[in-house]
Order: structure tokens, then C-alpha cells, then sequence
């Protein structure tokens, strides 16, 4: 039952996880420079549960933002508080067919309601001033520019899906993205980045590195992981909360887990924009032993079972924990590869023991089949 409330986003295609703004401000303030003078779009943000909305739109004069773009999909099931606001259904732009819509059953049964409702609609947002007088820039002027500047909000026809015409017609304008984007479509979601060669800085599974889709990428460089890597967050989800172990980490963060709000573990932040952290060179200490760094039988490589135990003077491959990714500098290391299933096919890791395309080696008479590593040659190793 525990492990079918949490992993419910992969299961059931529920990816509604909302990101805590404490998680976003340990990320983000890594990329400050990045944003000035540029479009930033969330779009799987709805501005009145998101705090990517809210984190962005708070600091859009201090980030310099040319412009801020956030979408939200219909029949969101999480309802925010902060941003709460209430306004007729006619204040809102309907697009060029208003008028038809306005007289559709649909229109008039939505008008009976009032806004937040769970629609798709966008919001633009190009200036945030002291709106309402009070001599601070906080979230009160936020919802007040929301509620009162007709020309922010408007409705999308779309279902407001990220792969929808209209979502990619604003991708196009953007130059950063940065949201929480559906686990389940993660693959597209990266592939659609690609595809029109966006900036991003986006929340993913760590599990999501061994994807077919994405460690190519990773080799070739054009994704890495951000700063805060293998982090277990608390997300706000349309789950109950039931795992008592699960309850007492979202109490010790200061959160009530009846809200539902949940612990998900081993989650990392996925970018293309250049950081300090990639240029920070690991220090190795380590000397290289036959008898300390064991061959694999089915690949031409050692196994290192963990990052700080990586020798500094092996000029071969090696295969390393997932964990180097957290660690990566493109100019001290090359990956080589990955060396379980299809992926350690590709590069000609043959089958090990148990008949799978897995790296294994043997210790001391024993046949051991690591968990997941990755293949890394050191550019620049030293001599002895």
C-alpha cells in the first residue's frame, strides 16, 4: 500500500507534485545571471498553486526578467491558497472567439463559478510594480496585478498540454524553462527542450539518467545534472500521505503530512546552463591497485564503488556510481557509457553470470554484480 501511494505518479500517470519554495531557492540561486533580460516559461505551473510563479514573479525586477510565461493544464486536482483570488469569468480574455464561447452552454455554466477554476489559461506577465501602495513588492501585488490587469490572464483552447500547438508556440518565445514537469512524460518533456533548443533548469527522477532518451544526451553533453542532486523532496500531491516513516520526514521539514504533503526520495535538478559546479574538479587521492580495483569479466574496465575512491593515476575505463553525476566535469573526466542493460549492450558489455548485459566482476571466488555504474575514462591522468 506505501509504495502504491508513492509511486502513484508512475503507475496511475498522476504527476501532480507541487515543489516547496525552499527547494526552488537552493536551486535557482545558483542562476541568477542566466535570467536577465530573458523569457522565462513554467509551463506545467499553474500561477495559483505554483511556487515557480510565485519564486519568479516576487523576483522579476532583482532577475532583470524581460518577461515571465506560465501555464497550467485543466483539472489540475491540487487547489493553492496563497494566491486565491476571486473574479468574475468576464474579466478574462477568451481569445478571438469570445464571443462565440460566451454564448455556449459551456461558457455559461463555467461563469456560474469563479476564477481559480480548473481550466487551462495562461498568464504573461511583463512588469511588477508597488500595485497597491503599500511601499513593498510582495505577493500582494502580485494578486493584485493578477485580479486587475485584464491583459495578464488569458484562457488557452488546448487543454493547456505542454505538446499542444498553442503551449509551443509559447515555448517558442521563451528563452529559459524552468518547472517540475510531468515524471511520466519526462522523456517528451526533454525531447520537446531538444527538439527547439531551449535553456531549462527542471526537476526530474534520478532514475530518469538511465533512460535510452536521455544519458545519451548526458554524454554528449548537452544536459547535466544541477546543483542539488539526489535530494529527497517534499511535494505537495492529490495523494494521501499513509506510510508513517514517509509522515515523520514532511514533519521534520515543518509541514503537515494530512495536507498531503509527501516525501518523494532521489530527486535531482536537470539543466543545459553552464554552473560553477561543472568546473569543479574532484580531488582524487587514490592510487591504483590490481588487488584493490577489481576487473570486470565481461568488460574491459575496474570497478570503483565510490566516487572518492577514484584513482588518480588509472589511465583506463572505469566504472563508477551514478553519484559521479553530481560530481561531473566534462574537462576532467569522459563518459564513456553506461554499463547495465540495453545502454551497456550498446557499448559491448557482454553478458555477465546471470545472462544479462549487466557489469560483474569476481572477488575472492565470488561473482558480484554491481548496481548501475557508469563508464569513465580521467582525461588527464597522473603519472606515477
Amino acid at each position: 500500500m506505501a509504495n502504491k501511494n508513492l509511486n502513484a505518479a508512475k503507475t496511475a500517470k498522476k504527476d501532480e507534485f507541487y515543489t516547496q519554495m525552499t527547494d526552488i531557492e537552493r536551486e535557482l540561486q545558483h542562476y541568477w545571471p542566466h535570467f536577465r533580460d530573458k523569457v522565462v516559461l513554467c509551463n506545467c505551473d499553474d500561477p495559483y498553486e505554483s511556487n515557480f510563479f510565485k519564486y519568479f514573479a516576487l523576483r522579476f525586477n532583482q532577475l532583470g526578467l524581460k518577461k515571465l510565461i506560465c501555464t497550467c493544464f485543466d483539472g489540475s486536482p491540487v487547489q493553492g491558497n496563497e494566491l486565491l483570488l476571486q473574479f468574475d469569468w468576464d474579466d478574462v480574455d477568451e481569445g478571438a472567439d469570445a464571443s462565440e464561447r460566451r454564448n455556449s452552454d459551456e461558457c455559461h455554466a463555467r461563469k456560474r463559478d469563479l476564477l481559480p477554476k480548473k481550466i487551462a489559461y495562461k498568464v504573461e506577465i511583463t512588469e511588477v510594480k508597488d500595485l497597491n501602495g503599500d511601499g513593498a513588492l510582495d505577493l500582494a501585488d502580485v494578486q493584485y496585478l493578477l485580479k486587475n490587469n485584464k491583459n495578464v490572464i488569458s484562457l488557452l483552447k488546448q487543454h493547456g498540454d505542454f505538446r499542444s500547438a498553442e503551449c509551443i508556440e509559447l515555448l517558442k518565445q521563451a528563452d529559459i524553462v524552468v518547472t517540475n514537469p510531468p515524471f511520466s512524460l519526462f522523456r517528451e518533456y526533454i525531447g520537446q527542450l531538444m527538439q527547439y533548443e531551449k535553456s531549462f533548469i527542471i526537476m526530474g527522477r534520478m532514475s530518469a539518467l538511465h533512460y535510452s532518451e536521455i544519458f545519451p544526451l548526458i554524454m554528449q553533453n548537452k544536459l547535466w545534472c544541477g546543483f542539488n542532486f539526489n535530494i529527497s523532496a517534499v511535494y505537495k500531491a492529490p495523494y494521501e500521505n499513509t506510510l508513517e516513516a514517509n509522515r515523520k520526514y514532511v514533519i521534520s521539514k515543518g509541514l503537515n503530512p494530512d495536507d498531503n504533503y509527501i516525501k518523494v526520495p532521489a530527486i535531482c535538478w536537470y539543466t543545459n546552463l553552464d554552473i560553477s559546479k561543472r568546473h569543479e574538479a574532484i580531488d582524487l587521492v587514490c592510487r591504483y591497485s590490481p588487488d584493490e580495483y577489481p576487473h570486470y569479466d565481461n568488460y574491459d574496465a575496474i570497478d570503483i564503488g565510490k566516487v572518492q575512491d577514484i584513482p588518480f593515476d588509472f589511465p583506463g575505463i572505469m566504472g563508477v556510481p551514478d553519484t559521479i553525476l553530481g560530481q561531473y566535469n566534462p574537462d576532467q573526466f569522459e563518459i564513456i557509457g553506461l554499463g547495465c542493460g540495453d545502454l551497456g549492450k550498446v557499448i559491448g558489455v557482454g553478458k555477465n553470470y546471470r545472462g544479462r548485459t549487466d557489469l560483474a566482476y569476481t572477488k575472492d571466488g565470488k561473482q558480484k554484480c554491481p548496481y548501475s555504474r557508469i563508464l569513465i575514462r580521467n582525461k588527464h591522468p597522473k603519472q606515477l
